[in-house]
């Protein structure tokens, strides 16, 4: 997409020239690492930089298959009207909040499939309220041993002393079944409550729900606690905590956006999923919610005026591709800048004005992190390949990852944490060669 943002004309790819030659910034957790350029390398030369197309398409087709196997499972549970639905509909259906008031309630388990445009790859299973574990007809003992996370979702304006109850319940009998699921609990629909309140809320529920596991001997069995509303951009945060424990690339490409915005002059960077807005990763540096909504807004900002003026006359193409850019300059010398990254993910840096004058040096470092957040997931395809029969032999047990077993069932891109850190550690990331 190519358009005018911020009194800016935002042009497609580059040229496809060769960069210059320069020295390598070494790092201490990743020996190998992309060619990224400090001010001073930038001086010694000029060049444009570009992506040659059958290149990239390799990479897409990689990524492609790297994710196109089944889906680990997040389950959403709590008391009926608690908004579960309503979360599901928000943040991957793009559904407004004032909608969700017009959802009926769940009668039956709900799956939803998150793969067809986005890079999140997972089933999310909707439970109604009236799930009793007690019915020998409900066998839990198969959906919590294939689950990621489970996501217990309580209505903080209502009377939550029954819901802590079912908490208890759903987890205790989860964990016993499967130790490896990252257990959520969303304090939901905090809107209308002050912030005094909201913290008593929060605090209340966290001292009941542990005490509550510590007297049934459930010390080890360990609860996160999210304040969330759709009425506002906490839910996308809360849901990107939770992808993010279950993305076993996290600290790889953590490193590698650090290794960005120390060399780039920015001052913080998030990796989202176009489609629901949450940030695969950022730096290490704190996350600010006004930051984070402001990079949430502007790809909304993006993608609703690219389905308008972006597409073609007949109406194909797609609103969001490898040319989408945008450049927004706020009135307190902020810059917002967005690239694309693959056809699921987009970079949003957040910088100062005086440090965007370098942005030759800033797209040249963001061409280096494209290649290697597509290295990253290729290392993982190949990786699959070599461990593929194993994996499948009948004669060995595949390990398990968050409860999911490795291999089969994970997405390719996400196998193995430890695994796919020392594979991208060992294989160069360089963006570019010379």
């Amino acid at each position: 997409m190519s358009g005018q943002y911020g009194g800016e004309t935002l042009p497609g790819a580059g040229a496809n020239l060769h960069p210059p030659h320069h020295t390598l910034l070494h790092h201490p957790h990743l020996p190998h690492h992309p060619q990224l350029c400090t001010e001073e390398d930038f001086c010694k030369d000029s060049f444009s930089f570009g992506v040659d197309e059958d290149e990239e398409d390799e990479d897409e087709e990689d990524m492609a298959r790297a994710l196109d196997t089944d889906k680990p499972r997040i389950l959403l549970m709590g008391l009926r009207r608690s908004g579960k639905s309503s979360i599901q509909k928000v943040v991957f259906h793009k559904m407004s909040p004032s909608e969700t008031l017009f959802l009926e309630s769940t009668n039956k388990i709900y799956k939803d499939d998150i793969s067809s445009s986005s890079f999140v790859q997972f089933q999310i299973w909707d439970f109604p309220g009236q799930v009793d574990f007690f019915d020998p007809t409900f066998d839990y003992e198969m959906i919590f041993r294939g689950t990621g996370a489970l996501i217990f979702v309580i209505d903080a304006q209502d009377d939550y002393m029954e819901a802590l109850g079912r908490l208890h319940l759903t987890v205790s009998r989860a964990y016993r079944v499967n130790p490896h699921i990252n257990f959520e609990v969303f304090v939901h629909k905090v809107d209308g409550l002050s912030d005094d309140h909201k913290i008593e809320t929060q605090r209340d529920v966290h001292q009941r729900a542990n005490d509550d596991l510590t007297d049934a001997g459930l010390d080890q069995l360990h609860l996160s606690f999210y304040l969330t509303s759709i009425y506002d951009h906490s839910i996308f945060e809360a849901f990107s905590k939770v992808v993010q424990k279950l993305i076993p690339q996290l600290p790889t490409l953590e490193n590698l956006l650090n290794i960005f915005i120390s060399n780039s002059g920015i001052e913080k960077v998030f990796l989202f999923d176009v489609l629901s807005k949450i940030y695969v990763a950022t730096d290490s540096s704190p996350v600010d919610m006004q930051s984070y909504e402001l990079c949430c807004d502007m790809i909304d900002m993006v993608i609703d005026v690219s389905s308008i003026y972006g597409l073609k006359e007949d109406g194909s193409g797609s609103a969001y591709d490898k040319d989408s850019l945008a450049i927004i300059k706020l009135n307190n010398t902020t810059v917002l800048y967005l690239k694309e990254v693959t056809k699921f993910l987009t970079l949003v840096c957040i910088l100062r004005e005086e440090s965007f004058e370098r942005k030759g040096l800033i797209d040249y470092n963001f061409h280096c992190l494209r290649k290697a957040i597509h290295e990253v997931f290729e290392v993982t395809v190949v990786r699959r390949n070599c461990v593929e029969d194993e994996l499948y032999s009948p004669e060995v047990k595949a390990p398990l990852l968050n409860g999911t077993p490795r291999g089969p069932v994970w997405p390719a891109a996400f196998l193995g944490r430890g695994g796919a850190f020392k594979q991208a550690d060992n294989t160069s990331a360089s963006g570019v060669s010379g």
